[in-house]
């Protein structure tokens, strides 16, 4: 068995062992790479093909749009809870260790959506604290939004910053949802 191995090895030559060992590596290529990817490709033709033959969404009604949009609004703090969270606010400032300075306090009130409470805050302290302050109050007041924020040193080494926050606290109109 082993004489006709060799005798069959070298009739074919090294061109031909090289050409089997292509063979058989190109059948390996196949069972481990091609063949998993053309079941993918197979798969992924057939939910495409199932996505294109499903409809469209639409409303079941104007009715629910009304629902969500109540729903929505109703996440909001309304205009007489805006004392408490301008006190969350500065109980924040407070907790991370800032002082604030008088701050500048307009309302918003388009004719239609939400409206907008606009809060600009003179803020001193570290930049960490700073840090600190906005992380809160982003986590703390997820109806807050972090418009603009500027700061600057007296000197370069200084530690202390003197920066200025502008923050928008949304608020649901008066009227809706209770």
């Amino acid at each position: 068995m082993k004489e006709r191995l060799e005798k069959a090895l070298r009739r074919l030559g090294p061109a031909g062992i090289l050409g089997i060992g292509v063979l058989l590596a190109c059948g390996g290529f196949w069972s481990s790479e091609l063949r998993p990817m053309e079941r993918e490709i197979s798969q992924r033709q057939a939910a495409a093909e199932r996505l294109r033959s499903r409809t469209p969404y639409q409303p079941v009604s104007r009715d629910s749009r009304a629902e969500e949009l109540r729903r929505f609004h109703s996440l909001f703090p309304s205009p007489r809870d805006l004392t408490a969270e301008i006190e969350k606010l500065h109980r924040l400032a407070r907790g991370a260790g800032l002082e604030l300075a008088q701050g500048e306090y307009r309302l918003e009130r388009p004719a239609t959506g939400l409206w907008a409470y606009r809060v600009t805050l003179p803020v001193a302290g570290s930049y960490p604290q700073l840090r600190e302050f906005i992380a809160a109050v982003l986590k703390a007041m997820p109806t807050a939004s972090l418009d603009a924020m500027r700061f600057e040193r007296k000197r370069a080494a200084d530690p202390q910053l003197e920066a200025q926050v502008r923050l928008t606290l949304y608020v649901r109109p008066t009227g809706d949802v209770p």
